[in-house]
C-alpha cells in the first residue's frame, strides 16, 4: 500500500473525515487535497533524502516521532500542526516553497490556496504517520536495514520508500541508495 492509500484507508476514512472537518471541507474535497499534496510532499521528501544525511534523518524521525498516532486516532490530528510544520521545514525547506505547493494544488483541486496552506502541515504529519506505521515504529532501523535487500512488493515501509528512492526507475532502489551513501561518504 502506498502512502496516499494508507492515509485514505486509516480508520476506515475517519482520518480523512477529521482532516476535512478541521479544514471545513467535505470528505471528497479532503481526499482531493490529499491526492494533490501527497505527491508534492513525496517529491520534497525524495529531494531531502538525497541530501547528505537526509535518509538517516528520515529514519531517525520515523523511529522517534510517534507519528502513527495521527492515523490511529483521528482526533490527534488536532495537535498535528506544530509537528507538521516541523516536518514541512525539513521536506520543503521554506515557506515560499510551501506557498508554491499550495498554489499548484489549488489549481488542481479548485480549493482555495489558503485552505491548502493550512492542510500542508496536516498532510505532512499524516505522511510521516503512514511511513511510521509501515516501518514498524521503534524497530524501524532494523526493519529498514533488513528490508534493503527485499522487494518493493513485499510491503511495509520499503514499498512506500522505493518509489522515492528509485531514482533511475529500474524497480530497484538498492543501486540508488548505494549511490546516495557513496556521495555522503565523500
Amino acid at each position: 500500500m502506498n502512502i496516499l492509500e494508507t492515509i485514505l484507508a486509516a480508520q476506515n476514512g475517519g482520518t480523512v473525515k477529521q482532516m476535512g472537518q478541521q479544514l471545513g471541507l467535505g470528505d471528497d474535497q479532503a481526499s482531493s487535497v490529499l491526492s494533490a499534496l501527497v505527491p508534492a510532499l513525496a517529491a520534497g521528501l525524495q529531494r531531502n533524502m538525497q541530501s547528505s544525511g537526509g535518509l538517516e534523518s528520515l529514519i531517525g524521525a520515523l523511529a522517534k516521532g510517534q507519528h502513527s498516532r495521527y492515523l490511529d486516532n483521528p482526533a490527534a490530528l488536532g495537535s498535528a500542526i506544530d509537528d507538521g510544520n516541523g516536518i514541512l521545514g525539513h521536506i520543503l525547506g521554506s515557506k515560499d516553497v510551501s506557498r508554491q505547493v499550495a498554489a499548484r494544488a489549488a489549481g488542481q483541486t479548485g480549493i482555495d490556496a489558503g485552505i491548502l496552506k493550512k492542510a500542508l502541515p496536516l498532510v505532512a504529519a499524516l505522511m510521516m504517520g503512514a511511513m511510521a506505521r509501515q516501518g514498524g515504529g521503534p524497530s524501524l532501523g532494523s526493519s529498514l536495514g533488513a528490508s534493503l535487500g527485499g522487494s518493493p512488493q513485499g510491503g511495509g515501509l520499503m514499498s512506500m520508500l522505493t518509489p522515492l528512492l528509485d531514482r533511475d526507475r529500474d524497480g530497484s532502489m538498492i543501486d540508488d541508495v548505494l549511490g546516495m551513501l557513496g556521495k555522503m561518504g565523500r
